[in-house]
């Protein structure tokens, strides 16, 4: 591991773009960026880090000290803070969009490889990185903001105890507060990701904990079935124990495996 990180002020994501939806007085209500450097420069890898919270806030644990992982490893780790409930879809898709374009429109600046970013989200944020990873649009090269002449779609996926599915092993306070209370059967189904894989998916790192009893394992395995199904190339790792939301898990013998496990794949993709 490398050491040293240089962390950049944090800043609103969409800036004097702002939609008019999260011109709140709340700082909360502003979706913003804080990017994290390797000091001296890395392997010129980042990943936007989405923390979880069900849509309804963003857990600490699952940003900054992420972020200072993967520094550890020289890959940049750029946390989001994404607008959550009342918002509703497709706030939240449209900042982690904006996120991953953002961080490429800064790249050389940052000492990054716009070739190269991923997005990593735990639980509900990992709900998030998937529609990103499924839901996405290339440059408009005609656009008067820079911002929107670069691609949207991440080239990396790290699924955390991941919100993948709206069907049965849901986790049903995720999908109200991203849906609201009425949910429109057709929009349960197309943020079902699972059913979103295809052969442009990116390479994906997933893991999950048999004995999740907020968001079943079952979110992960339908996930990594459809990308085995597309040949999108992935790494499953189900531990057999674990609460949900334990973050780097280091009180946790066999799933505080999975940091230093997605260091290495994303190595080996290049990041």
């Amino acid at each position: 591991m490398s050491g040293g990180i240089t962390k950049l002020d944090t800043f609103p994501l969409w800036g004097s773009k702002r939609p008019c939806d999260c011109a709140g007085a709340d700082p909360d209500d502003i979706p913003r960026l804080s990017p994290y450097l390797p000091a001296g420069g890395g392997s010129g890898g980042a990943v936007v880090v989405c923390p979880g919270g069900g849509y309804a806030r963003r857990a600490d644990h699952e940003g900054r000290p992420i972020a200072e992982f993967l520094c550890g490893h020289g890959i940049a780790g750029i946390v989001l803070d994404y607008r959550v409930a009342p918002h509703r879809h497709p706030e939240p898709l449209s900042d982690a969009q904006r996120a991953i374009r953002t961080v490429r429109v800064n790249a050389k600046a940052w000492g990054i490889d716009p070739d190269h970013v991923g997005i990593l989200g735990f639980s509900a944020g990992g709900h998030l990185a998937a529609s990103a990873a499924t839901i996405f649009d290339g440059p408009d090269s005609d656009s008067s903001d820079p911002i929107d002449r670069h691609s949207s779609r991440p080239d990396a996926l790290v699924a955390c105890y991941a919100v993948l599915t709206f069907g049965p092993h849901r986790h049903d306070g995720s999908m109200r507060n991203l849906l609201g209370q009425d949910t429109d059967p057709r929009m349960q189904e197309y943020l079902s990701l699972e059913n979103r894989v295809t052969g442009q998916t990116p390479p994906t790192f997933l893991w999950h904990t048999a004995d999740d009893g907020a968001v079943p394992v079952e979110n992960s395995l339908l996930f990594a079935q459809n990308l085995r199904r597309c040949n999108v190339p992935f790494s499953l790792h189900v531990f057999p124990a674990g609460r949900h939301g334990i973050g780097l898990a280091g009180d946790n013998p066999e799933a505080s495996q999975w940091p230093q496990l997605c260091a290495t794949w994303l190595k080996a993709m290049g990041f």
